[in-house]
């Protein structure tokens, strides 16, 4: 049995600079990741004189079972290894998922989960993938996955699979989860979305900080999201993470975060966690 953490991740500024012939936008981003993490729990069972059988409990309401990241990179790794010629028996696996990341709130739990998904079953199947070869089998999974399989904080250009390891400041964050599900096709697809933003470098960016681009589109479209950025704004500069929903505001110590996250209106949920520039996940594996 192997118990590893899948954790949630921060866009610190998150800029669109154009968009592809294929619908695609290309962005500018920061990435950092949280000490808040879903857990995933592998329970291997018999070999299979096939491909393995996979299980995720329990189903995530709405979700079949096939659809979910953790059983697609799963199916994908073994479709990879077979496709090199790894043909060894494999022992089938149940995974347990123990979810504490909001879905649709721009934190990233899905592509964690499928990152760690992949690392954990390399190796617990001891496959022998790199990490350049796992990032590449995520990438077809999600442009967020091969971050969080890399495992560093990182400046990420493209569609955000190209990125460059980087080490923002690791403040104690406050985040705010509005009560509402916003999907990121819906932002992206949204005729007044600026997409033309000026090209910054990493250095100044990291200097200057930036902003996300998807945010107005969010507080326009959902006033939970406008409410908490205006509630979080009297304590810190507060910002949407991703396409939202869920907004943040950084501060340079646990006990300032704590007394924000305690003025928090009754009707709304919220965590604090630390930033961290190497994912607890790889600092677990000691990848």
């Amino acid at each position: 049995m192997l118990t590893l953490p899948a954790p949630a991740k921060l866009n610190l500024m998150l800029h669109i600079i154009g968009r592809r012939d294929d619908g695609y936008h290309l962005l500018q981003t920061q990435f950092q990741f949280l000490d808040f993490c879903d857990q995933l729990t592998f329970s291997p069972g018999d070999k299979s004189s096939s491909d393995p059988v996979i299980v995720l409990t329990p189903e995530i309401p709405g979700v079949a079972n096939e659809d979910n990241l953790i059983v697609k990179a799963g199916l994908r790794l073994i479709s990879y290894c077979r496709e090199k010629g790894n043909t060894t028996p494999l022992n089938d696996v149940t995974i347990e998922l123990d979810k504490k990341i909001p879905m649709g709130g721009g934190l990233g739990g899905g592509s964690s989960d499928a990152s760690t998904a992949l690392i954990g079953l390399n190796h617990l199947w001891q496959l022998g993938c790199s990490i350049d070869e796992l990032a590449e089998i995520g990438l077809a999974l999600g442009a967020d996955v091969p971050v969080f399989v890399r495992g560093f904080a990182a400046w990420a250009e493209g569609v955000g699979e190209k990125l460059s390891p980087i080490e923002p400041k690791e403040l104690c964050y406050v985040v705010i989860c509005p009560d509402c599900h916003i999907s990121t096709q819906e932002i992206f697809c949204h005729p007044e979305l600026t997409r033309d933003t000026e090209i910054m470098t990493i250095t100044r960016a990291l200097d200057q900080g930036g902003h996300n681009d998807c945010e107005p589109i969010a507080k326009a479209a959902y006033k939970e999201v406008a409410e908490a950025l205006d509630w979080l704004s009297q304590h810190g500069k507060s910002q949407m993470t991703g396409t939202g929903a869920c907004v943040f505001a950084g501060f340079n110590d646990k006990e300032t975060a704590d007394a924000v996250l305690a003025a928090l209106p009754e009707h709304w949920q919220g965590f604090v966690a630390w930033g961290k520039n190497r994912s607890p996940l790889h600092s677990t594996l000691a990848i």
